[in-house]
């Protein structure tokens, strides 16, 4: 594609903008006030975009501008994510039913990426301090059924989650907490439904 000029750019960026507000091209003419400039000069920039592939154009019709590149610069939209809250979950309930959830946050990248699944949870207490986790953060958990050693887990045991460190041993599970004050829970019966992706924390 040949590099257009700045008021190529401009006049191109004024049709493209016209099409997309009135579902039909300007006229000529049109372009002509808006710029402030001749009907010649308009006709030169239209053949010139013409000329290198950013436009075409019928001489027998009115209207018969057609944008084929679009060059104006585009915003780039991070993606966002709807992610559920979970709060208190319920006996017997799948992890995000609707009696488990506490709303939805909408985050953005890093925090979430695309094609990946999503839950959050606010920290409560002080059992994983010492990994930077602290009471009242939010917790972003990409969801997962497995985890490897060492990786910071979510899990359901007697249906209530907990954030741990997943450790597994010869015949249990250990998820081992991050503060010296609390025991590490042993069992043989877990559920891993997420590994911790990112922390949000508001002052």
């Amino acid at each position: 594609m040949r590099l257009i000029t700045d008021r190529q750019k401009e006049v191109l960026a004024f049709i493209s903008t016209f099409t997309e507000e009135n579902s039909y091209p300007p006229t000529v003419r049109e372009i002509s006030e808006h710029f402030g400039i001749s009907l010649r000069a308009v006709q030169d920039h239209i053949a010139a975009l013409q000329k290198k592939g950013y436009l075409s154009l019928c001489q027998k019709r009115s209207r018969s501008i057609r944008v084929l590149v679009d060059g104006r610069d585009k915003e780039v939209k991070p993606f966002v994510s709807k992610v559920p809250l979970l709060g208190t979950v319920a006996a017997g309930k799948p992890l995000l039913s609707e009696e488990n959830l506490d709303g939805y946050v909408n985050l953005t990248e890093p925090f979430v990426r695309p094609g990946r699944n999503y839950f959050a949870l606010r920290v409560r207490g002080s059992s994983m301090i010492n990994a930077g986790i602290l009471e009242g953060d939010l917790a972003v958990v990409e969801q997962a059924s497995a985890a490897v050693d060492g990786q910071i887990v979510v899990a359901v045991i007697d249906d209530a989650i907990t954030l741990k460190r997943y450790y597994k041993e010869a015949t249990r599970v250990r998820l081992q907490p991050e503060n010296p004050a609390f025991q590490a829970i042993y069992c043989q019966d877990v559920r891993i439904v997420g590994i911790l992706s990112n922390i949000v924390r508001t002052y």
